[in-house]
């Protein structure tokens, strides 16, 4: 007799096949079956605290590693994952959520747990399917991660019902059709037509001033290196859009920074005096203006390079879309200096050199006379201060990790100077397009647990802490230890520094918080914890978390202070009018 197994072992030999290693989850109930098949392939499962935890946690470790993971979740768990989905969905994490979901039989009948998951899923998602079979559940697997991984990456969702999932298939289910290997496959690239290349390697060929923008596909097509090459050896500066994991180190000559004029300012005068934007592996969407003035102007040549047709939808306003590998079109591009095609002097190189460098040295020469009067009035640190001496401590294996909210962007800007000023860190990883609040814990363990050999520190806000600390349980249960700082600064501090501004009354409303000790919280799990009030006392108190060899929480009572780029959203919701 043929051996038979549970649907949820099969699909965990379905996702083995496809080279699987992490899954990260909240044991429950209907998902046992599915748990009990990952332990007998030898997958790696992790349990956490919260469902939401377990997506953030695969989107961390996806992104570091650039290898897809699993998020398990049973039913009401998936609208605990909601979140960490919509998180993933807008940096492109190519992460597969599957739920134990209700029963196929009864469906739509009021089942127990019953939820709509796969239409849930579906806005969030690349692919959101129900399986509808067992025998089909190969098939199933397979395309999800085809499609995943493929093209525009990105998570998708699996809905596997309680009934198939404890019921008992044929082992091979689902390969006695036309035989394949199931096991992982090259990922298809697209390849550029020659006629649009060529027309994209005249207008660069002839451009002065031309600029490289980096973005999410150059990171997941493994091209980072090529985008730096481009720009070493042509002489063209590189920014990289706003709020991804770094595609390059500030250390790296030809990186001008973040294509952001906020947080970012030299990239104004980049993007204002550009005669040529080659945007690769981005989209234009919010965070580029969609493409329109004064961000790039009229006169400039804007032309989007994507490796899928789904990010090109997104680029209406490009003079010039080309569907793409981003880097195929690097190597392209860097091969018209070997061709003795390309002619360009660094004269428009050197001059966004030198803007960036008066930036830094404004920014820091500005930050100087402000630390040096809250010294003298006894007030509290600047939290771009407080980011920045935190990096001071780190060295060249460490890891930065950043929380999302107003924390995000004064750390963001830090990584800027210091990385100008020569910083070198072992990596970076923060929020993405939503910012979202709570993702820094989960974060900074995928990068311990990635870089185990490495310190791993956190940079969190107050709130951003209470939406998802608790995740600190896991970094204890596992012996993962990472450090913590906290920016407190006594709630959501930009939030109500808003309604002061907005309000008629001048007040603000449910945005402030208790003095909380999070350092003790931390002492009361087994860490390290200590309380900082003044900047004098941060970099040995940092020095000594990191040495505890323990988790540990640095508590700094910082000085709320609005950051440039939730300034300038705030500044235009205020002159919006209703009349």
């Amino acid at each position: 007799m043929e051996k038979k197994i549970r649907g949820g072992a099969l699909i965990a030999r379905a996702l083995k096949e496809k080279g699987i290693e992490k899954v990260f989850t909240l044991s429950g109930g209907f998902c046992n079956p599915a748990i009990e098949g990952f332990m007998e392939c030898q997958i790696e499962v992790t349990n956490c605290p919260h469902e939401q935890i377990a997506g953030h946690l695969a989107d961390g470790h996806t992104r570091i590693t650039r290898k897809p993971s699993v998020c398990l979740v049973g039913p009401e768990g998936f609208a605990n994952a909601v979140p960490s989905m919509m998180e993933a969905w807008g940096e492109r994490t190519p992460i597969i959520y599957i739920t134990g979901s209700s029963s196929l039989k009864r469906q739509g009948s009021g089942g127990f747990k019953e939820i709509d998951d796969v239409s849930i899923a579906a806005p969030l998602t690349k692919y959101s399917a129900s399986i509808t079979d067992g025998n089909r559940i190969r098939e199933f697997v397979d395309k999800a991660y085809r499609i995943a991984t493929n093209g525009y990456p990105g998570a998708v969702h699996l809905s596997l019902p309680v009934d198939l999932m404890f019921s008992s298939f044929l082992e091979d289910a689902g390969l006695e059709e036309r035989p394949f290997s199931h096991k992982i496959k090259p990922i298809v690239k697209a390849w550029p037509d020659p006629n649009s290349i060529s027309e994209i390697l005249e207008l660069a060929c002839n451009s002065k001033k031309p600029v490289l923008i980096g973005g999410h596909g150059v990171w997941w097509s493994h091209s980072e290196k090529k985008l730096e090459n481009a720009g070493n050896i042509l002489n063209i500066p590189i920014f990289n859009i706003p709020y991804h994991q770094k595609l390059l180190g500030e250390e790296a000559n030809a990186y001008m920074g973040l294509a952001d004029v906020h947080q970012y300012p030299p990239s104004e005068f980049a993007l204002y005096n550009s005669d040529l934007v080659l945007m690769v592996g981005a989209r234009l969407d919010n965070q580029m203006n969609f493409g329109n003035p004064p961000l790039f102007p009229k006169s400039t040549k804007l032309v989007c390079i994507n490796g899928s047709h789904e990010e090109i939808e997104f680029n209406r306003a490009a003079d010039i879309n080309l569907l793409c590998d981003p880097g195929v079109f690097l190597d392209t591009l860097s091969n018209l200096k070997k061709n003795n095609k390309w002619n360009l002097d660094n004269n428009w190189f050197e001059e966004n050199k030198i803007k960036k460098n008066e930036w830094v040295n404004k920014s820091l020469e500005d930050l100087k006379v402000e630390t040096e009067e809250t010294k003298k009035n006894g007030g509290k640190i600047h939290p771009l201060q407080l980011a920045l001496d935190v990096q001071d401590v780190m060295d060249e294996k460490d890891w930065l990790v950043i929380d999302g909210g107003n924390t995000h962007f004064w750390s963001e800007i830090a990584i800027n100077l210091a990385g100008a000023k020569g910083k070198k860190l072992g990596g970076i990883l923060h929020p993405g397009t939503f910012s979202m609040l709570g993702v820094g814990v989960s974060f900074a363990l995928s990068a311990k647990n990635n870089n185990p050999n490495s310190n791993v520190v956190l940079i969190s806000g107050d709130g951003a802490f209470l939406s998802g600390g608790m995740s600190i349980e896991t970094a204890f249960f596992e012996n993962k230890p990472i450090v913590v700082v906290i920016d407190n600064n006594g709630g959501l501090a930009s939030i109500g520094q808003q309604q002061e501004r907005l309000f008629e009354s001048g007040k603000r409303v449910a945005t402030d918080f208790r003095d909380i000790p999070f350092h003790k919280i931390f002492e009361g799990f087994g860490g390290h914890g200590e309380l900082v009030t003044k900047r004098e006392e941060l970099g040995p108190a940092l020095k000594r978390a990191i040495a505890s060899g323990k988790t540990a929480c640095v508590n700094v009572k910082a000085k709320p202070v609005l950051s440039p780029i939730v300034s300038a959203v705030a500044s235009r919701r205020e002159k919006a009018s209703i009349e």
